[in-house]
């Protein structure tokens, strides 16, 4: 049967004072303008206290709380942080006693090497594919398989080879390297590796067994560094899927031997918010024992900030 045309009647619509009502946008909040020559300080009080702003604080107070409670901080890094130049940043943190422990995938590591030798990384794709030059440099393939094969010799994990490896031939941009510094400060750095995925698996001195064992070291070197987050913070900065795929393994593993993560504050940070980041690091873990953030920006400003935000809060 079809409805009538017929006016809704709202003569006896109900309204209610505005002053009366709870709103989640207020002035109290607001942003306020930063005289010229303000300190960094001003600058970060004057945010607004909603969204975004109010979560870099949150990561901000979550890491600084961390440190002082001994919960535990591990940094998952992937290429692009690398890449965008911010090695300098996460290493004044390591040695500030930020750093518990730091996890990459292949790429990370691959990129850190190649700061370490020659003080610069990322190639062309795009111009080198073509004519087969494309991960074919010499020194990442054949030094970085080196190091790993010697890794798996003595009994190590990949990140915890490749570091010592570095850090003994004492490379002319090695301050620039986090595996050079995690090994310097005694902070655990492990690597979590696809096979297939990285250029070095290219290489004719590439090895599976050296790979796969080495890797293999390292997620369970990684999943004691994650059974140990209880009131800690873990942040995925930059990996799409490794990462989070390999932190909720640990987690599984962990929970499966009875360690609490009560109170773990868990971060996200990258350009746009994807699935396994958002349910493996966000939601997942956290759910019903601690608190999951996603900031959704650049590396290159992001991570900086929230450097800065934390040194300010010490």
């Amino acid at each position: 049967m079809p409805f009538p045309y017929e006016e809704f009647d709202v003569s006896g619509v109900r309204t209610y004072p505005l002053s009366s009502r709870k709103s989640k946008a207020s002035v109290d909040d607001f942003a306020r303008p930063v005289a010229r020559g303000a300190s960094f300080k001003a600058w970060l009080d004057s945010l607004p206290a909603t969204l975004g702003a109010a979560d870099i604080r949150r990561v901000a107070a979550a890491i600084v709380g961390a440190k002082k409670r001994n919960g535990g901080l591990i940094w998952g890094i992937g290429a692009h942080v690398i890449k965008t130049g911010l090695s300098p940043v996460l290493i004044d943190l390591m040695e500030r006693g930020y750093v518990s422990a730091v996890a990459m995938n292949g790429a990370g590591i691959i990129h850190d090497f190649e700061v370490a030798l020659a003080g610069a990384t990322s190639e062309d794709v795009d111009e080198a594919l073509g004519p087969g030059r494309f991960g074919m440099a010499e020194e990442t393939g054949t030094l970085l398989n080196e190091a790993i094969r010697a890794a798996r010799a003595a009994n190590k994990g990949l990140g915890q080879g490749v570091a010592s490896f570095l850090a003994e031939r004492q490379p002319e941009y090695g301050t620039k390297s986090l595996a050079v510094a995690a090994h310097h400060l005694g902070i655990p750095l492990t690597v979590h590796v696809a096979l297939g995925t990285d250029i070095i698996h290219m290489h004719p001195a590439a090895c599976g067994a050296d790979i796969g064992e080495t890797s293999l070291r390292d997620f369970r070197y990684f999943t004691a560094c994650v059974a140990r987050l209880m009131g800690g913070v873990y942040l995925n900065c930059g990996s799409a899927v490794i990462l989070p795929e390999v932190f909720l393994k640990a987690v599984a593993l962990a929970r499966n031997q009875g360690a609490s993560l009560d109170g773990l504050t868990t971060v996200n940070i990258d350009f746009v918010r994807m699935y396994r980041p958002q349910t493996n690091v966000v939601t997942r873990p956290v759910a019903g024992i601690g608190t999951g953030i996603s900031l959704v920006g650049h590396h290159e400003i992001l991570i900086p900030l929230i450097a800065a935000a934390v040194i300010e809060s010490e």
